[in-house]
């Protein structure tokens, strides 16, 4: 079996679009010439790769096995022909995906996908929500970038500082805490909700109070930050999180923002990619774009 790199590509663009007319816009050909060329690789492979359902298509369980090999290896081999190749931002024909904290998406995410439009028109994003679970997309290569307030484990994945800050306290307009200094005592006497795609009642905030001997009630645990905020705009709750990214939120929200009564370290920011991009020039210009745009959102004396 004889498969060209024309073929790999236009099987990297099926699986993406997962269209035959979006594979086809993708790499500027003809609908007939995708479909022809879908028929070639169902021939080559012996499946059907992507199968009709009502108005749309779904990918087989094979396609979706092979998907992320698929797209490293096109990548890989674009990297190969295109070392020694100037990065032309007004050519750049690439879709990546960006996954961030929610708080950091709402916070610059328009920022992020103004400038790169800016630069590089034939540039699509996907900013992606997190899930409840870490899993392998990096490492897969089905995530581009990623935010984490943690250094990452795996060797293979590459990680950049973009900032540190520090905690706030978040509550309504004419919450009982606004009324008079906050002591540590008022703050763990308070209703509390955390932010956690896990569903946690309990964070760092909790082993600082234990520490001095208080416990705070927490009721509830919201999956995002913008939902926590909206919860805190409608009640006596209150949320405690990083003050940088969340900001803007609270800003638009109208909520009275305070400074946490206990002493934590800051908490930091980082941009996580996988190994395979670092040579990529694309993916650094990506990089530096987000590097720059996060970076806006904190004082020069805490990134």
């Amino acid at each position: 079996m004889q498969l060209d790199l024309n073929l790999l590509t236009a099987l990297d663009a099926l699986l993406e679009e997962g269209s035959v007319a979006g594979a086809a816009a993708r790499l500027h050909v003809t609908s007939p010439a995708m479909s022809r060329s879908l028929g070639r690789i169902r021939k080559a492979t012996g499946d059907q790769i992507l199968v009709r359902t009502g108005r749309s298509m779904t990918p087989t369980t094979r396609a979706m096995a092979m998907r992320a090999e698929v797209h490293a290896l096109v990548q890989q081999a674009h990297r190969l022909l295109s070392a020694d190749q100037e990065l032309d931002l007004a050519l750049l024909d690439r879709v990546f995906t960006v996954r961030w904290h929610d708080a950091l998406t709402a916070a610059c995410g328009t920022a992020l996908v103004t400038a790169a439009h800016r630069q590089a028109p034939g540039v699509r994003l996907r900013l992606s929500a997190e899930p409840g679970t870490d899993g392998p997309e990096l490492r897969r290569g089905e995530i581009d970038l990623e935010s984490s307030s943690s250094r990452p484990t795996l060797p293979d994945i590459r990680h950049r500082l973009v900032g540190k800050g520090r905690l706030a306290v978040a509550v309504r307009p004419g919450h009982p805490l606004t009324e008079s200094p906050m002591t540590v005592e008022r703050y763990a006497a308070a209703e509390h909700i955390t932010v956690s795609r896990r569903g946690s009642l309990r964070d760092p905030v909790d082993d600082a109070l234990a520490a001095q001997g208080l416990e705070r009630r927490v009721v509830a645990a919201g999956p995002t930050a913008v939902f926590a905020l909206h919860l805190v705009l409608g009640s006596d709750l209150v949320v405690t999180l990083p003050d940088a990214v969340t900001r803007t939120a609270r800003d638009q929200l109208g909520l009275v923002t305070l400074p946490l009564p206990l002493s934590l370290p800051d908490v930091p920011l980082y941009l996580l990619w996988h190994q395979r991009y670092d040579d990529d020039r694309a993916h650094a210009w990506l990089r530096d774009l987000a590097t720059e745009t996060v970076q806006a959102l904190f004082p020069p004396t805490d990134a």
